[in-house]
């Protein structure tokens, strides 16, 4: 972009999605309770699998940590956009805004490398369960977690920090409901060069190896499965991959729509696919998990039971003391009235 009226910026105005006061009271109350249901779904994940003995296991474990990185992609932007809505306001700072970019770059990530990890734990567990244990062992589980969160620690660090050279004109107006890399780079004034080419070469490489390492490991799984003669392995074997397949099919299907739709004429486009990657797919993943999956229902079923369990010993215990305690003042006034009736 050639250089004009070039400033330091103190805020941006996030354009949002409508200006309409009835569509912002139905804005609101959709992505509050889409909020909520994404938070507490994937908090009841993390309460499951670790309140579980039987569900320590690396394939768990991986799925608690994509639960943890779906609360903090979806609380990055939605509360903000909230604030906005409720306060009528659209303004955000110059701060606020690196510091969202940054986090949303990182949980995103994070979710992609974190997908990958998933399908070649499943690839260990159908291709070599005779070593699965071996293979999975705790420290390569902490190992494979640790190095996703540097990889998007990384690059979202790079990312921010070459935002921060960035000088802006007087239009200050991003055309989203949060603080988008893309439409950000589109008001600077300064050489965005090294910007746009780490935004689409480095962050295709990003979704390309990931995406390329989940459909090794699931040629290899299928290609497993299908030479199983029993059909009953078949079904369990595909049974265990199906919810991770259709969260990748979920993730990155919205991703790509976010991925095409940064350069397009229409901005309510792209917002639509935002929506669909950083709010619905967070908010789907815990039903997706949960619903196919029969060691969470017997997890979930065990909490719910033994916390009535609790209850009802608990209000067995109030009745025995206050039987107690009205049998104990029974006996005392029985006591009273001998002693009163007694001869002087």
């Amino acid at each position: 972009m050639e250089p004009g009226n070039q400033t330091r910026i103190l805020e941006f105005l996030l354009l949002g999605f409508s200006e309409d006061s009835e569509h912002q009271l139905v804005l609101f109350g959709l992505f509050l309770s889409m909020y909520l249901v994404t938070v507490l779904g994937n908090l009841l994940i993390i309460l499951i699998v670790s309140s579980d003995s039987q569900l320590h296991t690396p394939m768990y474990f991986f799925l608690s940590n994509l639960s943890l990185a779906d609360i903090c992609f979806t609380s990055t932007t939605i509360p903000k956009l909230l604030v906005n809505i409720q306060t009528q306001r659209k303004s955000i700072t110059y701060a606020s805004c690196i510091t969202q970019m940054y986090f949303f770059m990182l949980f995103g990530i994070m979710d992609s490398f974190l997908l990958t990890v998933m399908a070649y734990d499943r690839f260990v567990a159908i291709c070599h369960p005779l070593h699965y244990s071996a293979i999975m062992n705790p420290h390569l589980c902490d190992l494979l977690v640790l190095v996703c969160w540097f990889i998007s620690l990384i690059y979202s660090l790079i990312q921010s920090l070459l935002m921060l050279r960035l000088s802006f004109c007087t239009n200050w107006v991003i055309k989203h409901f949060y603080c988008e890399l893309a439409q950000a780079l589109k008001l600077a004034c300064s050489d965005t060069l090294i910007n746009y080419v780490l935004l689409y070469m480095v962050t295709g490489l990003l979704g390309f190896i990931p995406f390329s390492g989940i459909l090794f490991s699931y040629s290899r799984i299928v290609s497993s499965i299908l030479r199983t003669p029993s059909t009953d392995g078949k079904y369990k074997a595909f049974s265990t991959c199906g919810s991770h397949l259709s969260v990748v099919c979920l993730f990155y299907g919205t991703g790509l729509g976010v991925y095409l739709s940064s350069d397009a004429t229409s901005s309510w486009k792209g917002m639509v696919a935002s929506v669909m990657y950083t709010v619905v797919t967070p908010m789907l993943n815990p039903f997706i998990y949960s619903l196919r999956n029969r060691d969470i229902k017997r997890a979930l079923q065990g909490i719910l039971s033994g916390r009535l369990l609790e209850k009802k010993k608990v209000i067995t215990r109030r009745g025995e003391i206050r039987a107690r305690w009205v049998l104990g003042g029974r006996n005392s006034q029985s006591v009273l009235c001998k002693c009163t009736n007694m001869p002087k």
